[in-house]
């Protein structure tokens, strides 16, 4: 399946879904993200393109006051969507620098002040199991 390219309103709906891990109406959806980037108004047409780009789909139905309204559910993976957008940003990182791509995008993720000593072991435990795996 590929990975359709998200705006940055679609993918804070995502990142909700995600996080929540269970299917949710739009009104809960609005209710769990106050500090949006996007309106109230547009969240038909930001679930309606999720819809499209096959990044959702619809969970089921819930009753809310007289009415039943559908919940959605992400088809794709966290994960998956970091992976596709990594190798996105590479593609487009190709050729523009004498540092490779996947070095430039390791040195800003390394430098970033928020990553912390827990997550520097992890990536220093993920690039010596990968080189395991090329020695066997």
């Amino acid at each position: 399946m590929e990975i359709p390219a998200l705006t940055g309103n679609e993918l804070e709906i995502m990142e909700l879904l995600w996080r929540e891990e269970r299917p949710l109406s739009r009104s809960e959806i609005i209710e769990l993200t106050p500090e949006r980037s996007w309106s109230e108004r547009s969240i038909h047409i930001l679930l309606n393109s999720l819809l499209e780009k096959q990044a959702i789909e619809v969970g089921g139905f819930v009753r809310t006051n007289k009415n039943y309204g559908r919940t959605f559910v992400p088809l794709i993976a966290r994960e998956d969507y970091i992976v596709s957008a990594v190798n996105q940003m590479k593609q487009s990182l190709s050729g523009t620098s004498k540092k490779s791509p996947v070095t430039a995008i390791f040195a800003a993720l390394v430098q970033d002040k928020d990553i912390d000593d827990t997550e520097l072991d992890e990536l220093e435990r993920m690039i010596a199991e990968r080189r395991n795996r090329n020695k066997g």
